[in-house]
C-alpha cells in the first residue's frame, strides 16, 4: 500500500471513529442506495415467537433481532397488522428491518377486529413487553423506540405516537382512522399512502393525516405510485428503503441516512412526496 493510501485510509478510519463517538447509536456501515434497497442488511438475524398466553395487552407475535451484540444495543419497533389481518401480513418487515440493525416485533392483535385506538394501545404494550420482559430485552435501548402499522394498524401507530410522545419514530402504512387531526403528535412521522387505495384513500386518510401534523414536526408523506391499499403487505423495496432511512435517521439519530430523505427523493415509484426538510432532530 502506498503512503498516500495508508494516510487516506487512516484519515477515513479516524473520521469514522470520530463520527461513531459523536453518535453512539450508529449501527452498521455507511449506507448506500443499494444497501437500503437490498433484501437484507449487514446484520445476521434470528427470530423468536411470543405466545399470546405469555403476554398481556396484545396478542403475541414474532421478534426479529440481530444475532450479534458486538455493536451494543439496538432501537426497537413494534408493527401492527390491519383489520382482520394477522402478523403474517407484516412478516416480511421482520428480517428485512432487523438485518439493518433494529429489534422488530410484528404483533398479533387481541382480536382481528380491533379498532385503531385499541391497536395503538397494543403497540405500546408490545414495546413495554420488549423492553421489560422479552428474551431480547438486554439487546434493546429503551430510549429508542418506534411504531409502524398497516391500515387500522397504521391508524394505531398514529394513536400510539399521540399517546407516547417519547417515541422516536412512527410510520403509518396506508393508514385508516376516523380521526383525521393529529396536531398533538410530537413523534417524527413518515406517512406512506398508495395512489390507488380504495379502502383508505389518500384524499380522505393519508394526506389529511399528514397535513394535520404540526408544521414544526419532522414529517414526510410518501405516496406509492399506482399502488393499492394492500401494497404494504408484500415485500416492497420503496417502503423498505424509506422506512429504513426514517428509522435510522430518527431512532438512531444517524444523519448518514439524511441523504435519502432530504432533499425529496426523485423516485419513479413515488407519485407524491412532501416533507419538512431540513430535519431538526
Amino acid at each position: 500500500m502506498s503512503m498516500a493510501l495508508a494516510v487516506a485510509g487512516g484519515s477515513l478510519a479516524g473520521a469514522s471513529t470520530a463520527q461513531g463517538a459523536e453518535n453512539p447509536h450508529e449501527r452498521g456501515p455507511a449506507p448506500t442506495e443499494s444497501s437500503i434497497e437490498a433484501p437484507r442488511g449487514p446484520f445476521a438475524t434470528s427470530e423468536t415467537r411470543v405466545s399470546s398466553f405469555s403476554v398481556r395487552g396484545f396478542g403475541g407475535g414474532t421478534i426479529y433481532y440481530p444475532t450479534s451484540t458486538s455493536q451494543g444495543t439496538f432501537g426497537a419497533v413494534a408493527i401492527a397488522p390491519g383489520f382482520t389481518a394477522s402478523q403474517s401480513s407484516m412478516s416480511w418487515y421482520g428480517p428485512r428491518l432487523a438485518s439493518q440493525g433494529f429489534i422488530i416485533f410484528t404483533i398479533d392483535t387481541n382480536s382481528r377486529y380491533d379498532q385503531p385506538g385499541s391497536r395503538g394501545d397494543q403497540l405500546l404494550a408490545a414495546l413495554d413487553y420488549l423492553v421489560e420482559d422479552s428474551s431480547v430485552r438486554g439487546r434493546i435501548d429503551a430510549s429508542r423506540l418506534g411504531v409502524m402499522g398497516h391500515s387500522m394498524g397504521g391508524g394505531g401507530s398514529l394513536e400510539a405516537a399521540s399517546d407516547r410522545p417519547s417515541l422516536q419514530a412512527a410510520i403509518p402504512l396506508t393508514a385508516w382512522n376516523t380521526d383525521k387531526t393529529w396536531g398533538e403528535v410530537q413523534v417524527p412521522t413518515l406517512i406512506v399512502g398508495a395512489e390507488n387505495d380504495s379502502v383508505a384513500s389518500v384524499r380522505s386518510h393519508s394526506i389529511p393525516f399528514y397535513n394535520s401534523l404540526p408544521s414544526s414536526l419532522d414529517k414526510a408523506y410518501l405516496e406509492l405510485d399506482d399502488a393499492s391499499h394492500f401494497a404494504p403487505n408484500s415485500s416492497n423495496t420503496t417502503i423498505a428503503k424509506y422506512s429504513i432511512s426514517w428509522l435510522k435517521r430518527f431512532i438512531d439519530n444517524d444523519t448518514r441516512y439524511e441523504q435519502f430523505l432530504c432533499p425529496a427523493p426523485d423516485d419513479r415509484t413515488i407519485s407524491d412526496y412532501r416533507d419538512t426538510c431540513p430535519h431538526s432532530g
